[in-house]
């Protein structure tokens, strides 16, 4: 798959050959655009290279990079003459190749799409390869497409991918044995095992009349657990319903498919989110009710920052559709990230007025509550979370666990500890758990026995997170074993260099051990982080300023607090 990666990445790193924009007014449009491209605004970059084409319209290199643009906006239409362009100008553009075979998929060209050269002219040997059999399909040719199937499997590490896309082809000719005779057998792969996947495989067992054996394949292959979608399609079958086949009853969805499936292999290698989206905007463009494409389309651009334009892909989800409350999370969580929480919590509400009785729903809504210091409505949103998870759900420790961290923020302890103790009587070795419980204990002064043998755990469980690392060091604090706590902290402080909190709790251990100039240091340190923190922060400027005032010794006593003890760890 590496080869895959490395081709499809170099769509937008190599640029075609081209004199570079010399005059100012287009050097300046060219620039900003470049600069937007690196920003991921894309809607800013389009504008900019639209306005450098203005001034100089044959320019390939601002060709090329307004059909990216464009096809990261979703606006395949327009980034088609730009390629057209590039192509007529003689030169090599795997951007260009990606928008003219989606402007040929569009309007159905098949006889076009077919004739293309397999890589030499296309976007890859995989995607081309796969697009010439389905281009086959759309003209009528089964058996071509199936020999350019065979043809394609050949090459290293495609083959599941390539069945797959066989079998769905089966399909949409209305062959539905042939189909679910490849499900069945080994080449499969992967691709077969997604969700999308055994979706496809339902509606073609259901094809077959083997309702039966459909549900069963719900059953084994998501565990019991359901949701809108799954429960629909179960009591369809059981209702001894024909599904129809919807994953690629036409040629053209044959050819969105292609586009998701590459998205969604990109996504998975986590080999360039930008990349994956140009193919999920592909797969969106063929199949405007590609909702999976949607949504992938969605995150992805949360993940490039792209936080108005995911939302507009949110939107394009219907609200009948099944999918509908994963979108509207999907919104709730892009307003989040806008720093909207209250619009979030407006999508949430009216989101538990229409899918109240999903439990996820519920707890999407205690976690932005509860990031708002509304932790009374969160212990409520995630109480009802949990009751409508099914008895015996691994789930529930995570909503035992945030209604703890709710319970605690609110100032019942008791009911935090009974919360934590509940996720942990589920999931035992849980390092988050262990850390959050463990640290609680100690900073309430009781059980640091049973608090070290919590974080302790917690560590081996995750050594590499200096925020659990941290609390090993603060309960040795505790304790009085200073030595084995400066160990840590100073472990703790490699792996969160900026940590206020952290590298204040290192200062005090400092402090403890006698070394007093290096106390001062990182109390220091610790000052000039806090402004950078998060807000939600529990480093306290004040306190720390008077102990590079005053001391660790007299602000404990100010506060009442025990002094240090007398290291029992010589």
């Amino acid at each position: 798959m590496r080869n895959l990666l490395t081709s499809l990445s170099v769509i937008a790193l190599v640029s075609v050959a081209s004199a570079p924009a010399t005059a100012e007014s287009l050097a300046g449009s060219y620039l900003a655009g470049r600069s937007a491209v690196i920003d991921n605004n894309f809607e800013a970059a389009a504008q900019y290279f639209a306005t450098a084409l203005s001034r100089d319209p044959q320019n390939v290199e601002i060709l090329e990079q307004s059909v990216l643009a464009y096809l990261a906006l979703g606006d395949v239409a327009r980034a088609v003459p730009p390629a057209e362009q590039i192509v007529a100008a003689g030169q090599r553009s795997q951007a260009a190749r990606m928008a003219i075979t989606a402007g040929l998929a569009g309007t159905g060209d098949f006889s076009a799409l077919a004739e293309q050269e397999v890589e030499q002219q296309g976007i890859s040997q995989w995607v081309d390869g796969l697009v010439k059999a389905w281009a086959l399909i759309g003209m009528d040719d089964v058996d071509g497409a199936m020999a350019q199937f065979d043809t394609v499997s050949t090459e290293a590490g495609m083959q599941g991918v390539v069945v797959f896309h066989k079998a769905l082809a089966f399909a949409t000719v209305g062959r539905y044995a042939d189909a679910n005779a490849l499900f069945e057998g080994a080449s499969a792969g992967a691709t077969a095992g997604t969700r999308r996947g055994v979706i496809a495989r339902v509606e073609i067992l259901s094809q077959l009349d083997r309702n039966a054996d459909a549900v069963a394949l719900i059953a084994t292959t998501f565990n019991g657990s359901t949701d809108p979608e799954l429960d629909i399609l179960i009591s369809r079958l059981e209702a001894n319903e024909t599904l129809p086949f919807t994953h690629a009853p036409t040629a053209k969805a044959g050819l969105a498919e292609v586009f998701f499936t590459f998205a969604a292999i990109l996504q998975a290698e986590q080999a360039s989110d930008y990349f994956a989206l140009l193919h999920a905007r592909i797969a969106a463009y063929l199949r405007p009710d590609h909702v999976d494409a949607r949504l992938l389309s969605a995150g992805l651009l949360e993940n490039l920052g792209q936080y108005k334009l995911a939302m507009e892909e949110y939107k394009q989800v219907d609200a009948d559709d099944p999918a509908y409350h994963v979108a509207e999370l999907g919104r709730a969580a892009a307003l989040r990230r806008l720093d909207k929480p209250d619009q979030a919590i407006e999508v949430l509400d009216q989101l538990t007025r229409s899918h109240g009785d999903l439990s996820v729903v519920h707890s999407t809504q205690g976690d932005v509550l509860r990031s708002q210091d509304e932790d009374a409505l969160a212990i409520e949103a995630y109480t009802k979370a949990l009751e409508l998870l099914p008895e015996g759900d691994n789930r529930a420790w995570f909503l035992y666990f945030s209604r703890g961290i709710a319970h605690s923020q609110n100032g019942d302890s008791v009911a935090a500890e009974e919360d934590f103790r509940a996720a942990l009587a589920i999931n035992p070795d849980q390092p988050q758990v262990l850390n959050y419980l463990g640290y609680s204990l100690v900073e309430e002064q009781r059980k640091l026995d049973e608090a070290l043998d919590m974080i302790e755990r917690a560590v081996a469980a995750s050594p590499d997170s200096g925020y659990i690392v941290d609390s090993l060091g603060w309960v040795y604090y505790r304790l009085g074993r200073y030595a084995e706590a400066v160990i840590q902290m100073e472990r703790a402080v490699e792996l969160e260099a900026v940590d206020p909190v952290i590298n204040d709790h290192l200062g005090d251990v400092y402090w403890a051990v006698g070394r007093q100039r290096e106390a001062q240091f990182q109390w220091k340190r610790a000052l000039s982080f806090i402004e950078f923190a998060d807000e939600d922060t529990e480093a306290e400027p004040d306190r720390i300023r008077r102990k590079l005032e005053v001391g660790l010794d007299v602000v404990l006593e100010e506060e009442g607090a025990a002094p240090l003890k007398v290291a029992n760890d010589d």
